[in-house]
């Protein structure tokens, strides 16, 4: 539960479209909503931010405190955010930077809003500096969706193309550490935050799409199709199967700084091949059945 002085803040936000009186009048204020590393449970912050061209900065600061903000340490297990921005409300990956990359934006942070630079003189703690990354629409998928089927297909080419993307970025991971020689700072070492937080927001809406077709897709089309059992029971298999290497996944990242890149590229080439072949599948038996019904549903027959 937010404190009562940042409910306050929270309400008027809401309330007047994004702005904020008392000692946040004029400033640049957003709502971040993240989901709570062990409880699950969906938690707002307000929060400042800094823009950096088309970036949306936030930094872990708490004013200084020698511990990390309880929503980054959400952020870092479910890296998949709600952001409120004025009007606007979207999905966003927190992506914290690193390096030379941290420092640079944090430079620039301070040079907008110089207090952080007084956070930091607070604490021997570095303070995080967090790109909200707000994923560009994939060219190619539909934009709206008449039947179950276009539902579906706009879901798994979302799918794919995110899956794309950790693959590209890993790829460029292993180019760059192929190709450093000589002097300068090298690569460092694991895979790097950007990979593992886009890594674990993939697999977080994996689970989610799994879960909701486990619960309610794949029940009801059940009841009415029965000679899909035996399509049905596979498709379940291969959810159990996808998850178990999600959790291999997850178990892999959840040390930030100790991750075998090796062993992750490998087990990331896994779960591709299975994945593929399970969407694929999927489409080929479900797709035809899913056309019929209309999206979004509409209300039961009398």
């Amino acid at each position: 539960m937010p404190t009562p002085f940042n409910q306050s803040v929270i309400d008027e936000f809401r309330a007047n479209e994004g702005r904020v009186g008392g000692p946040f009048e004029g400033g640049d204020l957003l709502l971040l909503t993240t989901t709570g590393a062990r409880s699950g449970k969906r938690h707002t912050t307000p929060l400042g931010y800094v823009r950096d061209g088309g970036l949306l900065l936030v930094v872990g600061s708490n004013l200084g405190a020698p511990h990390h903000p309880d929503w980054y340490r959400n952020a870092l297990a479910h890296p998949t955010v709600t952001v409120e921005l004025g009007t606007e409300e979207f999905e966003a990956i927190a992506v914290p930077a690193e390096g030379e990359r941290r420092d640079r934006l944090f430079r620039h942070v301070v040079a907008a809003e110089p207090g952080y630079a007084d956070y930091q003189a607070r604490t021997s703690r570095v303070l995080p500096v967090v790109v909200l990354d707000r994923p560009a629409h994939e060219s190619g998928i539909p934009a709206e969706a008449d039947t179950f089927a276009d539902k579906m297909v706009q879901v798994h080419l979302w799918l794919r193309g995110q899956l794309r993307h950790v693959r590209e970025e890993t790829d460029a991971y292993f180019a760059a550490l192929a190709a450093h020689q000589g002097p300068g700072t090298p690569p460092a070492p694991g895979l790097g935050l950007q990979i593992r937080q886009h890594c674990l927001a993939f697999c977080d809406a994996l689970e989610f799409h799994h879960t909701s077709e486990d619960t309610h897709l794949f029940p009801a089309m059940a009841g009415h199709h029965p000679e899909l059992r035996e399509t049905f029971d596979r498709l379940a298999e291969e959810h159990r199967t996808v998850a178990r290497i999600q959790g291999e996944l997850a178990a892999l990242l959840a040390d930030l700084g100790g991750t075998d890149p090796e062993r992750f590229r490998s087990e990331l080439a896994r779960m591709s091949r299975q994945l593929t072949a399970h969407l694929d599948y999927e489409e080929e038996h479900l797709l035809p059945i899913l056309a019929a019904l209309p999206w979004p549903p509409g209300p039961p027959a009398a």
